[in-house]
């Protein structure tokens, strides 16, 4: 296992300048040439942690947007249309994307990479999805699937 630091948040291994224990050829030939990480090497911890000690008052600042933009969405039920077939089954499924079109359309602005499904649509119904505001805000949101 190798030390990287990485540079962006990368869903199932960590947030970005999190320092994380990785498999050589999974960094090696995928996270560094990508730009995703960097080797963790002592001074660049060294430059890491000074970024982050400079950067902490806007790091709060945009913790606190996550959690208003939480707050603002609250118990919001979305409505999301789909065709049906006769036994009640969509055509298709349900995506991030078209969840994060409702939230457009009620005046929140969430990327689809920031939403994930709690179980997969592909029938009628009240289902839930989690959004990834920030690191430690973390909303649940319920939206029913509707015959169009």
């Amino acid at each position: 296992m190798v030390e990287i630091i990485l540079k962006e948040d990368i869903a199932g291994l960590g947030y970005k300048n999190d320092i994380v224990k990785v498999r050589p050829g999974y960094a090696r030939n995928f996270l560094i040439p990508k730009g995703y990480a960097i080797t963790a090497t002592e001074s660049a911890k060294k430059i890491q942690s000074e970024n982050i000690r400079q950067a902490a008052h806007k790091a709060e600042k945009i913790r606190k947007d996550a959690q208003e933009l939480a707050e603002k969405i609250g118990d919001l039920t979305l409505e999301i249309a789909a065709k049906v077939g006769e036994s009640g089954r969509i055509f298709g499924k349900v995506t991030t994307t078209q969840i994060s079109d409702a939230l457009r359309t009620k005046g929140f602005e969430v990327d689809r990479k920031k939403i994930s499904l709690d179980s997969e649509v592909k029938s009628v119904g009240n289902y839930s999805a989690t959004l990834d505001l920030h690191k430690e805000v973390k909303h649940k949101i319920k939206f029913d699937v509707v015959e169009d």
